[in-house]
């Protein structure tokens, strides 16, 4: 099932995680939070707020109705965002409503041919690469490299089995009967916190912190670009 083309059709009633800053989370926020084992308003201060400038340049791939989205364009008032997704993210941010500071590239594939070299100073994803397989999650990785700054951070959420079955499997809302089948065949492909590390690294991102601890089921992965 992760497959580019089952990840191009699944989420096309676009993603929405609420308010991911508010002190009260609404009923879909708790739920998920609930599966995660973590606060998205700790994963926000802490992943995402530490890397913004308010003139900043931010890439983030995979905003469904742009839950992260609409957080990060309140710290950025004279930078942009430029969002990349399978869907068309435009019909639910509304980017002609932010002057210019926000653009929604539709795509059919993870090149990031839309971005322009070394422009990026931020590159976030929430809820992506843990429907990616390795494969996928070392071409995103791959493309993305070269359009970040050096010095520029990245942080992505990704699966993490080895926490999963820590957490418990039902707990953390991850079908049992996966442990059974393939990776091209469900919807949360095999990963680890190593196997990340040793993907980035690969490709010369250097690895700041393999896992920032914020999620019980899942890894959340901080690179750099090097200088």
């Amino acid at each position: 099932m992760p497959t580019l083309n089952w990840l191009k059709k699944e989420f096309d009633y676009g993603y929405d995680s609420g308010n991911v800053v508010s002190r009260f989370p609404n009923k879909v926020r708790r739920s998920e939070e609930n599966r995660i084992g973590g606060s998205y308003r700790q994963v926000f201060r802490r992943c995402i707020k530490p890397f913004l400038t308010s003139d900043a340049q931010v890439l983030e791939l995979g905003p469904g109705k742009g839950a992260w989205s609409r957080s990060i364009l309140n710290l950025i008032p004279s930078g942009k965002l430029q969002t990349v997704d399978f869907q068309d993210a435009s019909q639910w941010l509304a980017p002609e409503q932010y002057d210019g500071r926000l653009s929604c590239h539709q795509v059919t594939d993870n090149s990031f041919d839309c971005i322009g070299a070394e422009s990026i100073d931020f590159f976030w994803s929430m809820g992506v690469l843990c429907h990616n397989n390795q494969t996928h999650v070392r071409e995103i990785l791959t493309n993305s490299f070269s359009k970040l700054r050096p010095g520029a951070h990245s942080c992505h959420q990704f699966a993490d089995w080895k926490k999963l079955n820590r957490y418990g499997w039902r707990r953390g809302g991850v079908p049992i009967e996966f442990q059974q089948m393939e990776d091209d065949e469900i919807w949360w492909p095999r990963n680890s916190t190593a196997d990340m590390v040793d993907i980035a690294t690969s490709i010369g991102w250097e690895v700041v912190q393999r896992d920032l601890g914020l999620l019980r089921r899942d890894g959340l992965i901080l690179l750099r670009k090097p200088i």
